[in-house]
């Protein structure tokens, strides 16, 4: 006969060790977790001075992608002005057909042929006949015109169309290409704020020390004498971007309140008359290449693929924009990355 006890409940001594245990092995998970090793302070500084780097060429990015935006919201502007003016020189030639049409049909109301018959001066009848025949030759050029017009705006309005559909493109890149540069910053900070405040202070003090350095190294320079720009833009230039030293780098900055690198060369040169374009990708293009032994103070230098722009200053040093939490300052060439070129604009 089976049998119908009940199981055997567990007591409650062994619920409550079998509960401690499992939370003992949670908090060993935890610790272990925990245990992992806080990055040093130089660890930390490689890896948010490559993420400032990463950030940069986002940044570059998003800036060629504005300035293409620019350009193509200007372009499609001026095809709507056309389209515009367009449609109402088409409305115009319309009016002007239709005028001629009722001019016609008020002179045509009568067989030409019963006219003449009618007519008691045939001489004066045959003018107004010719007549007839030069509206008519009026309008069929009307028609010429209007057909021409036609095909024209159709062909500006499919123009306008893809260039809209161009620009609408180029703005989602634009977002996304800031969504990028923006989580590369704040991952930057993320690390940044692992450090202690003493240990953040030390990083820069360190920073501003290098800084100093650079501004001396550029005061031997000018002190002595030994280094003169290629030419006066070059001059004008380096002394305008000297009146920004100090200014906050943001990333798509262009003045005068605040840069990124080549927001910085871009409005450096402005004030010298020159007009340069706007991102890293496209100024090196601007002017003749040269190498680092030709380098003049004035002349853009690049490096790291074009991530970085700024202008040389002579005694191997650079004035430049360098990367978010800084200021526009002068710094040795040694710290800038990878050098590529100079440009002489």
């Amino acid at each position: 006969m089976a049998s119908h006890r009940r199981p055997k409940q567990p007591s409650r001594t062994r619920v409550t060790v079998l509960t401690a245990t499992a939370a003992a092995a949670v908090a060993l998970t935890s610790q272990t977790a925990q245990a992992d090793p806080k990055p040093s302070k130089s660890e930390v500084k490689a890896k948010v001075d490559k993420l400032y780097h990463e950030a940069e060429v986002a940044t570059e990015k998003y800036n060629q992608s504005k300035e293409r935006q620019d350009k193509l919201k200007d372009e499609v502007d001026n095809l709507q002005d056309k389209v515009a003016r367009g449609q109402d020189d088409l409305n115009d030639l319309r009016s002007q057909l239709g005028s001629v049409a009722s001019a016609q049909y008020r002179s045509g109301g009568i067989d030409p042929s019963v006219q003449l018959f009618l007519s008691a001066d045939p001489d004066s009848y045959l003018d107004k006949a010719g007549a007839i025949d030069q509206l008519s030759a009026k309008q069929a050029e009307s028609l010429e015109k209007i057909q021409a017009k036609q095909r024209t705006l159709a062909q500006q309005r499919a123009e306008a169309t893809d260039k809209l559909a161009d620009l609408e493109d180029v703005r989602k890149e634009l977002g996304d290409k800031k969504q990028k540069f923006q989580g590369k910053l704040a991952e930057a900070q993320r690390l940044l704020n692992t450090l202690t405040a003493e240990e953040r202070e030390e990083m820069r003090e360190k920073e501003r020390e290098k800084e100093q350095r650079a501004s001396r190294a550029v005061g031997d320079r000018v002190e002595l004498g030994k280094e003169q720009a290629a030419s006066g833009r070059g001059a004008a230039a380096l002394a305008a971007a000297a009146t920004q030293i100090g200014k906050p780098y943001v990333s798509g900055g262009s003045g005068p309140s605040s840069y990124d690198c080549s927001g910085l060369t871009q409005w450096a040169y402005a004030q010298a008359g020159v007009s340069i374009t706007r991102t890293t990708y496209t100024q090196h293009n601007d002017g003749t290449k040269i190498g680092r032994g030709e380098l003049k103070p004035g002349d853009l230098v690049f490096f790291s693929n074009l991530s970085h722009v700024g202008l040389y200053a002579g005694n191997g040093q650079v004035l430049h924009a360098p990367y978010p939490g800084t200021s526009v300052r002068y710094e040795a060439m040694e710290y800038l990355g990878t050098f590529q070129f100079g440009v002489r604009i």
